[in-house]
């Protein structure tokens, strides 16, 4: 028997209901409701700083228009943040549609670093170590599922994006963020491996959940992470634990250095002790 065309053209599928519609990918803006309905968030100063924080060294100007996809703000909120923030002198526009952040910013940036008490310690001891070691060191702590750095110093330019204190880089892949997962309470360790995207930068980057986890085990067995070109090829890095009076992981200490230049051998024999022993005298400070 033969078909008609329109059979045809019929799929045995045509009768299935249509796919769900996706899921909309979250945005900063969206990360807001989980405030709705409470009566002391104030969520015109929380869509401020995300228009604050939507600026990047790849995108340190933008218009309205491209603020609003970035953020998932309205384009009239967008205006708002930026015309308050243009008034108080910590943003502006020199062609009138594209914005940036002035220098003012910096003035939130170093009222932190003077007055934490880590970030405020840590910058000598770090500046001392490189004058000796001519080695590049940093001092970060956890946000989220980031590393940010709280105090930096640089000898040598060891990666091709440029650190400095506020910088953030993911913690599943680098030396410091494996110190600081791996000392975490096991209930918040388990909500970060829930829900994080163990994206690869590198060949080598860790992307399974099991194998982090043994990653993690190794850290806590032998007291220092060591993470090879995971984050970026040709960068590895050494970190330590830094630990409050409670006993507490609060931050960690790293060297980072070009792989080919510092072998994985000089790494752990020639600076594990120095890092151990700059990591025990900031804990002083803390204590």
């Amino acid at each position: 028997m033969s078909l008609t065309p329109r059979q045809a053209l019929a799929s045995p599928d045509s009768s299935l209901p249509p796919a769900p519609p996706a899921e909309p990918k979250p945005t900063p803006a969206s990360s807001l409701d989980i405030f709705t309905g409470d009566p002391n968030f104030m969520t015109s100063l929380a869509r401020g700083l995300i228009v604050i924080q939507a600026f990047t060294q790849q995108s340190p100007q933008m218009t309205i228009s491209q603020l609003s996809v970035k953020t998932g703000l309205s384009r009239a909120a967008v205006r708002r943040c930026l015309y308050t923030l243009t008034k108080l002198g910590f943003a502006g526009a020199e062609d009138g549609s594209r914005y940036s952040l002035r220098p003012r910013m910096l003035t939130l940036s170093h009222t932190y670093t003077t007055s934490n008490t880590l970030s405020a310690a840590a910058q000598p001891i770090l500046e001392r170590m490189s004058a000796a070691l001519r080695e590049s060191f940093s001092v970060a702590t956890l946000d989220g599922e980031d590393i940010v750095y709280i105090a930096r110093t640089q000898v040598n330019r060891v990666m091709a994006v440029d650190l400095h204190i506020g910088s953030r880089l993911p913690a599943y892949c680098t030396s410091m963020g494996r110190v600081l997962l791996a000392y975490l309470p096991t209930e918040q360790l388990e909500q970060y491996l829930a829900k994080a995207a163990l994206t690869p930068h590198t060949t080598r980057t860790i992307t399974s959940v099991e194998k982090l986890r043994l990653a993690l085990r190794n850290v806590r067995r032998n007291g220092y992470a060591l993470v090879d070109q995971e984050y970026e090829v040709g960068l590895r890095s050494l970190a330590v634990p830094v630990y409050a009076s409670s006993g507490r992981v609060v931050a960690t200490l790293n060297l980072s250095g070009n792989a080919p230049r510092i072998s994985v051998l000089e790494m752990q024999s020639r600076f594990l002790n120095h890092l151990r022993n700059a990591a025990n005298e900031l804990s002083v400070f803390l204590n």
